[in-house]
């Protein structure tokens, strides 16, 4: 007869169905209670826990599949993002003016190995895991296949045993006894328990030691992946440090071009102010700001335009009344020209105010329009603020010759004499 397949004749699948009718026909009088069925409940028991086994195991390999997709998936979303950050750092986003250049330069080549590196600590992240916990997984689920298809066998054997045994017993039991349908019966029994134990006995000896195995599966496959992970972040969070660095020295250049482009303005402003200021010459003192309020430094108050206009006045009166006052004059010589004793100590030179001032703290010298005052040196020349004086009124010195009334008052309320 022709072959149906390969390695498979005609007699050969007949006899294979024979056995298979011949199996279902036993379980059908176990179920009925019509044939006893041979129960090992420790087998079971085995059978059990190799089924959860396998279950837990399956469970973990897919997982481990999903977090090394996961592991893949922010790989490149992280080099996407590197690349969308190394396409809009551009070189000449501050110039490359002079010694600037150098350190873009530098800061751009910073950055090239940034993106490399990280690149590559992915790659071997994604590798380390593969090797080391997921082939290891695949390595011990790879053992359950094999040894599923073992205990349906022995069930098939038991079931063949167990009619075999049936069989036999039958025979023995018959009215009529055929010897040879006997004998025939228990070498067939024999064989089929022959089949039967020394599966069950290798089965027995295997499933308690892969059972004992897991734990140790467990411990490497998830030690693997805790210190594939640390060693990742480490090196990762080096990265982003040094990524951080190179933002923060970014950020540091620009601030300093900027800061350069506004003292440049600056300077380019004070230039054209002082140009303008030159071109129109004003025989006025020059005009500051208004007096400050209280606690120094104290600065240069500006006089009032109205005081300043009266102060001219006020000068053109008293250069007349000196030509035709010569006593006065020479009184006034007298004093800046006169002796050591008619000085008070510390004496400078003398000026005149041209403004009125009204003094607006206790160490102040009130000023007003014609008065003169003797202008006296600092004891701690630390302590004098620009633009202020100190001194005692030339009427006070005169009469009681002591400078207990002196005071600071602003040098452009006054003229030197």
């Amino acid at each position: 007869m022709a072959e149906l397949g390969k390695g498979v004749t005609a007699g050969k699948l007949a006899l294979n169905v024979q056995k298979r009718l011949s199996r279902a026909q036993e379980k059908v009088l176990q179920k009925l209670g019509k044939a006893d069925e041979t129960r090992d409940t420790a087998f079971e028991e085995l059978v059990a826990s190799f089924n959860k086994q396998m279950t837990e195991g399956t469970k973990l390999q897919r997982d481990l599949k999903a977090y090394l997709a996961a592991v893949k998936a922010m790989h490149d979303a992280s080099r996407r993002l590197q690349d969308c950050l190394a396409d809009m750092y551009e070189p000449d986003w501050f110039g490359k003016e002079e010694m600037d250049a150098l350190v873009e330069e530098m800061i751009e080549k910073e950055m090239d190995n940034n993106l490399e590196d990280t690149d590559t600590l992915w790659l071997d992240y994604h590798q380390n895991l593969t090797d080391k916990a997921l082939l290891c997984m695949d390595t011990y689920l790879a053992q359950f296949p094999e040894i599923k298809s073992r205990i349906a066998k022995r069930e098939r054997k038991l079931v063949d045993f167990d009619s075999a045994r049936h069989h036999f017993s039958s025979l023995q039991k018959g009215k009529k006894k055929d010897e040879a349908k006997i004998a025939k019966a228990e070498e067939d029994l024999g064989r089929a328990q022959k089949i039967f134990e020394e599966l069950n006995v290798e089965l027995q000896d295997e499933l308690p030691t892969l059972w004992d195995s897991r734990v140790g599966v467990y411990v490497g496959t998830f030690q693997s992946l805790a210190g594939h992970q640390e060693k990742f972040h480490k090196e990762m969070s080096k990265l982003s440090q040094n990524l951080n660095d190179i933002m923060t020295k970014l950020e540091e250049q620009r601030q300093l071009k900027k800061d350069a482009t506004a003292a440049t303005k600056k300077v380019d402003d004070a230039k054209s102010e002082e140009a303008n200021h030159s071109e129109s010459t004003s025989p006025a003192p020059k005009k500051l700001g208004p007096p400050p309020s209280r606690p120094p430094p104290r600065l240069t108050p500006s006089p009032d335009p109205k005081q300043q206009s009266l102060g001219m006045l006020e000068e053109e009166a008293s250069a007349a009344d000196t030509n035709t006052d010569a006593s006065s004059t020479t009184q006034q010589s007298s004093v800046t020209n006169g002796s050591d004793a008619d000085l008070p100590p510390g004496f400078l030179y003398k000026v005149k105010a041209v403004h009125e001032y009204t003094a607006t703290d206790n160490d102040e010298l009130e000023l007003k329009v014609g008065d003169a005052v003797l202008v006296l040196a600092f004891d701690n020349p630390d302590e004098q603020d620009d633009g202020w004086l100190l001194g005692v009124k030339e009427s006070h010195w005169s009469q009681k010759k002591d400078i207990s009334a002196k005071g600071v008052f602003p040098e452009n309320f006054t003229q030197k004499v």
